[in-house]
């Protein structure tokens, strides 16, 4: 004899006037939504998407005719999510766009609480200034914006520069956190000539007085030159694991942790022909192929044909598969150090 587990149609009325009434002074019941509150696995409507950058490059171009660097204050379209649509994030926690600068461009000085991460996808010879410092740009050059930090870009080359932005917006807007300047001027002042931070910080060597302070590393240019050498000087180790091929994160030289404190950055190597074993992790994280071809498999089914300059999503929890159809390095970067820093991080290796 199967009991009914309903309540009763009297019950139910009793139970909807009880919402209501609690309603009113601002309560609701948990054991109505706690199976979304706590939910078994990662569950978000993160979804897995990818750019062509092509259409990007296209689509700037024609917004560089529409307006200026200056009028725009940033001249970047937005990379949203399709399942996050209208909200500015690329993943639940990370924002990313594609920033244009044209040949005699100035992005005005500004600051804000977001960090900020650029890689640059094409052109050479514009500059980024960071608290008194300049730095020339190359494609695939990581540079830092520290929270807090005056920065303004320039463009004194003679072709476009593009590159990928990536900020911790989403995080620093759910902390309720956000504040911003504008300078009273479009460049800032240089006070240190252009090497400097990389002079005192990396060269495995620190100032003798130096005070560490702060999350985010001291060095804010990561050339990709130098990176890319020591993917090579690796390589003829052939130390190849197998979900990530080689992999290795950008550091804080003084800490030796995470480049940044909201967001983890990374570059890897995969060779011609090379397939990874499936990996997931719970940091959804957003790749950019800076050479090479290939696919990624995403999910259960979900593929994405990838070459140079594109931008991809893998979603939390979601499994992936690489594989490699020439050399290849990928850049990509999630909030990895924020859920490590929480003890929330969690990986599986896994082979299916």
């Amino acid at each position: 004899m199967n009991v009914s587990t309903s309540p009763s149609p009297a019950l139910e009325r009793q139970r909807q006037d009880f919402y209501e009434r609690i309603g009113r002074s601002n309560m609701t019941p948990l054991w109505l939504s706690l199976a979304d509150l706590v939910t078994p696995e990662p569950r978000s409507a993160c979804r897995p998407a990818s750019w062509r950058f092509a259409e990007i490059r296209a689509a700037m171009l024609e917004a560089g005719g529409l307006i200026t660097a200056k009028e725009a204050e940033r001249r970047v379209l937005v990379l949203e999510n399709p399942g996050l649509r209208g909200q500015s994030k690329i993943t639940t926690s990370m924002y990313a766009g594609v920033q244009l600068v044209l040949p005699g461009e100035v992005a005005p000085a500004h600051r804000h609480t977001q960090s900020a991460l650029r890689f640059v996808l094409e052109g050479s010879g514009a500059h980024t200034s960071v608290n008194g410092e300049r730095t020339i740009m190359h494609e695939g050059d990581f540079v830092i914006t520290p929270p807090m930090a005056w920065h303004d870009h320039g463009n004194e080359s003679d072709e476009p520069i593009f590159w990928l932005d990536g900020l911790d917006i989403p995080v620093v807007q759910f902390l309720d956190a956000s504040f911003a300047e504008m300078l009273d001027k479009d460049a800032q002042d240089l006070t240190r000539p252009d090497g400097d931070s990389d002079a005192r910080y990396g060269a495995n060597l620190l100032p003798v007085d130096h005070k560490g302070q702060g999350g985010t590393s001291p060095v804010f240019n990561y050339p990709y030159s130098r990176t890319r050498d020591a993917l090579e000087r690796l390589k003829r180790a052939e130390a190849w694991d197998p979900c990530h091929g080689l992999k290795m994160r950008y550091t804080n030289p003084i800490t030796g942790n995470h480049a940044m404190a909201t967001m983890g950055t990374f570059i890897q190597l995969l060779p011609k022909g090379f397939q990874t074993a499936a990996y997931r992790s719970t940091d959804a994280t957003i790749f950019v192929p800076i050479e090479g071809k290939g696919r990624s498999i995403v999910g259960d089914d979900h593929i994405v044909d990838w070459e140079k300059r594109d931008v991809f999503v893998v979603p939390s929890w979601k499994r992936v598969r690489h594989e490699a159809h020439e050399d290849s390095v990928l850049f990509s970067f999630s909030d990895r150090p924020i859920q490590e820093a929480l003890h929330l991080f969690r990986e599986d290796r896994g082979n299916l």
